[in-house]
């Protein structure tokens, strides 16, 4: 009788574990994500291959993109002014940039609060590298600036 009941026990606990592993799977597999342009000159093509024909031409080192989908050694990618394409996984690195999306010019801090002293303005589009964030302040570096900016008006790779 023991035997039965621990039979069971078990059978609950697996068919639960994979119930759970595939309901989350799907969400897990559709995560987007930032990276960045390695170099100098990268080619966004049309399909996940080099046979395809290249689209855009990216000249901006450093550039966020947002990945949102991978077929073998390429990564779907769709940048700040929503072109979008394949390009391949040699081409995109992991360093922290970000750009000024704010419609107005933001403005770099020296702390992280609107009571401290401004540095700077930065122009909508401006390349910003980014230190570290906390709740809704980024430290970035523009230029020869180094202070603070709200974390909202920043667009890419801030994790």
């Amino acid at each position: 009788m023991q035997i039965v009941k621990e039979t069971a026990f078990m059978l609950k606990v697996t068919a639960f574990f994979c119930l759970f592993v595939f309901l989350i799977e799907p969400s897990y597999a559709k995560d987007e994500y930032y990276l960045t342009l390695r170099n100098d000159k990268a080619n966004l093509r049309q399909g996940p291959s080099f046979e395809h024909p290249v689209k855009l031409v990216y000249k901006k080192k450093f550039l966020p993109v947002l990945i949102k989908d991978k077929s073998d050694n390429f990564r779907k990618i769709i940048d700040h002014e929503n072109n979008s394409g394949w390009i391949h996984v040699s081409q995109l690195s992991k360093k922290k940039a970000a750009l000024n999306n704010n419609a107005d010019n933001s403005i770099i801090f020296k702390r992280p609060s609107y009571y401290s002293k401004p540095l700077a303005l930065v122009e909508k589009g401006r390349l910003c590298f980014v230190k570290k964030c906390e709740v809704k302040w980024c430290k970035v570096t523009s230029g020869d600036y180094t202070g603070w900016i709200i974390k909202s008006s920043l667009w890419g790779k801030i994790k």
